[in-house]
């Protein structure tokens, strides 16, 4: 793209009060993003108010320094492109939402296979939830995009803490692909704690973002790209998620815009179940497990794939221990009326367990059982 095409469309990108609706409704009179800003204030104006007419005559002091920062992006990698509305290479899925973004930033190799599921929806899942799950629902979202991954069903997700990251970083280990559509400018990574899952998801897959260079880490703009994360995927799976959770945000967008949602079940007892819940009660699809998943979306797997990567991390022995437990959260002294152990063996056991991942330590001095399978 030239620096003056792409001028153009950063200027349409920067004008105040012009959405992507309204854009989108301007480039199909006119036919380019250039060709906009050759029309008079009266053209304008007979196509929308006298206020938006007289800020697309207007050029936003910011548009210069943005323009060379975005080339100085573009020329530091081969790994980087603009697409906008008008590019052969932006997806085709974005088109089908109601507001798709005028222009998207991308990081990552040439010829992924992120790149290619993006060109066919049916290769997409978004994988969204909590950035505080259990230790439970962290390992089920990794566990699951893992299985996804190796069925070559490429995992969108936001790059958040907790559920968001746990299933980038499962497709990454299932030797698949993921998409992080993040928040912020794509010059920064947000949270800084996903540094080097960010570099990894570049080599690998892809990161996108609508937001200009140098964008910070804005509140409004988290629950705004939940329509992308949606728009991109056939389903939406919602592995963790409190009532009031963005979450549920993606999960609605979805059904909005025509795609399966799921939801995986959990306690009765867990703030971090009832978002789910209230989703399955709504019409999601309950699922306990990522074959699931797959068969409801009519995708070609191989089970004994599925069913061997399942069994490679399978859950630990049986004990009398772990049977006491259950899987609900459980306290010390709960365990120890049930099993009658001292506390000094149960203590000892419980370590054990808790070295080898079958168990997590909660908050409030609880015990949880990790389901691996």
């Amino acid at each position: 793209m030239e620096a003056a095409e792409l001028g153009a469309w950063l200027r349409l990108a920067l004008t105040p009060g012009l959405g992507n609706i309204a854009s989108r409704k301007l480039l199909a009179v006119f036919g380019s993003a250039q060709a906009i800003f050759e029309q008079s204030a009266s053209t304008l104006r007979q196509l929308g108010s006298d206020k938006l007419a007289d800020a697309l005559q207007t050029e936003p002091e910011t548009l210069g320094d943005q323009l060379q920062a975005t080339l100085a992006w573009l020329q530091a990698g081969d790994n980087r492109q603009v697409v906008t509305l008008g590019d052969p290479g932006y997806p085709a899925s974005l088109l089908d939402i109601e507001d798709p973004p005028s222009m998207l930033y991308m990081l990552g190799a040439h010829g992924t296979r992120a790149q290619a599921a993006i060109k066919n929806r049916a290769l997409c899942l978004a994988m969204v939830g909590s950035r505080n799950p259990t230790p439970q629902g962290e390992n089920n979202a990794r566990q699951f995009a893992r299985v996804f991954g190796a069925a070559d069903l490429c995992v969108v997700s936001g790059l958040a803490l907790g559920v968001d990251g746990a299933a980038h970083d499962g497709a990454l280990l299932g030797d698949g692909t993921t998409i992080a559509v993040v928040g912020t400018g794509l010059d920064r990574v947000y949270p800084k704690q996903h540094r080097d899952l960010a570099h990894r998801i570049a080599q690998d897959g892809l990161i996108i973002s609508e937001f200009p260079l140098g964008t910070p880490p804005l509140t409004a703009n988290f629950p705004k790209r939940n329509r992308i994360i949606s728009g991109l995927s056939q389903g939406t799976l919602v592995v963790e998620a409190a009532l009031k959770s963005g979450s549920l945000i993606t999960a609605r967008l979805a059904a909005e815009q025509g795609k399966d949602v799921f939801a995986i079940p959990g306690s009765i007892h867990s703030p971090q179940s009832r978002g789910c819940h209230a989703l399955i009660k709504q019409g999601a699809k309950l699922v306990e497990s990522a074959q699931d998943v797959l068969e409801e979306l009519r995708l070609p797997y191989a089970a004994s794939t599925v069913n061997a990567d399942q069994e490679s991390d399978g859950g630990p022995e049986e004990t009398a221990l772990l049977s006491a437990m259950g899987f609900e959260p459980v306290s010390l002294d709960a365990l120890q009326a049930r099993t009658g152990l001292p506390t000094s063996e149960l203590q000892g056991q419980l370590l054990e367990l808790e070295l080898t991942d079958a168990i997590a330590r909660l908050p409030g001095g609880l015990f949880q059982r990790i389901s691996l399978g």
